[in-house]
């Protein structure tokens, strides 16, 4: 489990992170780092953005969080694009399980959307990106949403969840036959009703009002099995959502840019390349 300590290490080179319930989280079991969830805004400079936000999922195992490589680092380069990045740090296992993770990314979703005006992004492009473990949640987040709730008292809680395009990076998708052990008993516990693993397996949950969805993965990730991808991939494209996935032959698992491998480190392009299709990096600088 994350310890307080080793959260506050990890997260002591982030900007100034920003509660996502200010007044405790709901479901909280404690008045620790852990127990309090939170969101790092990278905001592009007035003038400089294309009006495209994306809340980073790190991975970890849904044990602990990796805050740099898959986080921070990933939150600049997207800044580099003119893209504004909110990495959040969200609850873990085996202390917090289902629907705990789930529900704080869906509050950053809606925060990020709620003060989309202040951000200078548009209330409908904003993205969730996740990998391994953070892959899984955010590949929940897509399967799982919900358009607000109109009477609610907070008025972050009246804005819809639902991201406008998803980014997995060799993710967690299946709790089947190609499960990540670790990752499913941390946000299940050890003994999930078998309905409960059916729900939270996400390519059994796309539906066509899944987000468009970016992929990459590698062959002979040893930890996480590229079947997962792929399975997300079919789901998605029987139901008619626009997708693109990248399988590199090589590669182990974990490699957040791949800075220092000539083939692994091209993967960024191929989404700046899908971004810019789907128009998120045209110039309309808000």
């Amino acid at each position: 489990m994350l310890t307080a300590g080793v959260l506050l290490a990890q997260t002591s080179n982030l900007p100034k992170g920003e509660p996502l319930w200010p007044n405790g989280a709901p479901g909280a079991q404690g008045d620790e780092p852990a127990d309090k969830p939170m969101l790092y805004p990278y905001v592009v400079p007035a003038g400089r953005g294309v009006g495209t936000a994306v809340v980073v999922c790190p991975g970890g195992g849904y044990a602990h969080l990796s805050m740099e490589k898959e986080g921070s680092d990933i939150a600049r380069w997207l800044n580099s694009l003119g893209v504004s990045a909110f990495v959040l740090q969200y609850r873990l296992g085996p202390k917090y399980h289902h629907p705990i993770e789930l529900g704080d990314a869906q509050r950053a979703i809606r925060i990020v959307r709620s003060r989309a005006a202040e951000y200078r992004v548009g209330a409908d492009r904003i993205g969730i990106m996740g990998f391994s473990a953070g892959g899984h949640l955010a590949s929940s987040a897509g399967t799982h949403f919900d358009s607000g709730n109109a009477s609610a008292a907070d008025p972050i809680d009246r804005v819809g969840s639902r991201p406008d395009f998803l980014i997995l990076a060799y993710p967690v998708i299946s709790f089947g036959q190609y499960a990540h052990q670790g990752s499913k008993n941390n946000l299940l516990g050890p003994n999930p009703d078998p309905k409960l693993v059916e729900n939270m397996s996400s390519e059994l949950a796309v539906t066509p009002q899944t987000p468009p969805t970016f992929l990459f993965h590698t062959t002979t990730d040893a930890t996480v099995p590229v079947e997962n991808s792929i399975l997300f991939y079919m789901a998605l494209r029987k139901a008619g959502v626009p997708a693109e996935m990248h399988i590199y032959e090589r590669g182990p698992h974990g490699v957040g840019l791949a800075p220092t491998d000539e083939a692994l480190s091209t993967w960024p392009q191929r989404l700046a390349d899908w971004l810019r299709v789907r128009g998120l990096l045209n110039s309309a600088v808000r």
